[in-house]
């Protein structure tokens, strides 16, 4: 008999996570890590403290599974980065997406930032590996287009990190990109307009002349 998927018990379990995971992100934003209590976290989700340890045995869990939870939308993201794509399509996808995610997942992103800054002190050893296997698989989709003279021979891994700059920098430093634009609060419309000036301006620079 094939196993029972989603079961009630499942379904709740699923759904107490995202509690904790999200008033984990809003504890952690504000106040750090050092400075969060488990307590606060189980406030901020509406369960009692010990639902809170039922799920997660400590407050470096709860934050090990937010990274992950980020890492997966950046994955998510990258999924349009693939061979059966023309470059230009690609790209813009790529783009789009992670500026969305970005957009809806503000304190989730800004977290992550500040925790690279204080030097990665919960970036898990398997996370870190992770996200160098991503690289590498869509590092060699570019080295495919290029190879087939659909891009022009740039480094793929400075074009990343190029990409990872402009997509997170509207979320980490949303004041100084506010300034710039001359707003009090960007808004969809800047994370849009965000995403075509960012794709057209890269596509210039690495797709041959036609």
């Amino acid at each position: 008999m094939a196993q029972q998927r989603n079961t009630p018990e499942e379904r709740i379990r699923e759904r107490n996570v995202r509690l904790i995971i999200k008033a984990g992100i809003e504890i952690f934003a504000r106040k750090g890590f050092d400075g969060t209590r488990i307590a606060e976290i189980a406030d901020a989700s509406g369960l009692p403290k010990a639902n809170v340890y039922y799920y997660f045995s400590s407050k470096e869990e709860i934050y090990t599974a937010i990274i992950a939870h980020l890492l997966a939308g950046w994955d998510d993201a990258l999924k349009y980065i693939s061979a059966d794509r023309e470059p230009a399509e690609a790209f813009r996808l790529y783009i789009r997406a992670k500026l969305d995610y970005t957009r809806k997942n503000l304190a989730e992103t800004r977290l992550f930032a500040s925790e690279i800054i204080q030097g990665a002190r919960f970036l898990k050893k398997k996370d870190r590996q992770h996200m160098r296997d991503i690289t590498d698989r869509h590092v060699a989709v570019v080295e495919g287009w290029i190879a087939a003279g659909k891009m022009l021979p740039v480094d793929p891994r400075h074009l990343f990190i190029m990409l990872w700059a402009a997509t997170q920098f509207y979320a980490e430093f949303e004041p100084l990109a506010a300034d710039g634009l001359k707003k009090a609060r960007l808004r969809t419309e800047d994370y849009d307009a965000a995403a075509t000036t960012i794709a057209e301006t890269i596509l210039r620079g690495i797709l041959p002349s036609r």
